[in-house]
């Protein structure tokens, strides 16, 4: 993998930097493979990893994967919630004003139920 990627490690839930849960964001994720994906999640290691890629549905903003060292996860909150942070931190505009003062964020992620 000789290709570079921007990335950005964010704090979440803090303001003060080095005291939130950190996060990697790998900001242009478009082409990386699964396989790739996961060698860049276990070279940041952190809990978690996030991949921006252009959304596969038309309503969508972007989609994310989610990557823990060990593996792929279908879902989990404080990435999603750092990724939009990174995003938006970056000058990311969403397809779709809300309502006034807010904004509707659209991703796509995958959705597995486990009894």
């Amino acid at each position: 993998m000789s290709e570079l990627r921007r990335f950005k490690q964010v704090d979440v839930f803090s303001a003060v930097p080095l005291n939130g849960n950190p996060l990697a964001v790998v900001m242009d994720a478009d082409g990386l493979s699964d396989g790739q994906m996961l060698a860049i999640a276990r070279w940041t290691n952190l809990s978690e990893t996030t991949f921006v890629m252009p959304p596969s549905e038309p309503q969508a903003d972007y989609q994310v994967k989610i990557y823990s060292p060990a593996g792929e996860l279908p879902f989990a909150g404080h990435p999603t919630l750092g990724t939009a942070h990174a995003l938006l931190e970056n000058g990311f505009k969403p397809k779709l004003p809300g309502h006034p003062g807010a904004t509707m964020w659209r991703r796509k992620c995958r959705y597995h139920y486990r009894p």
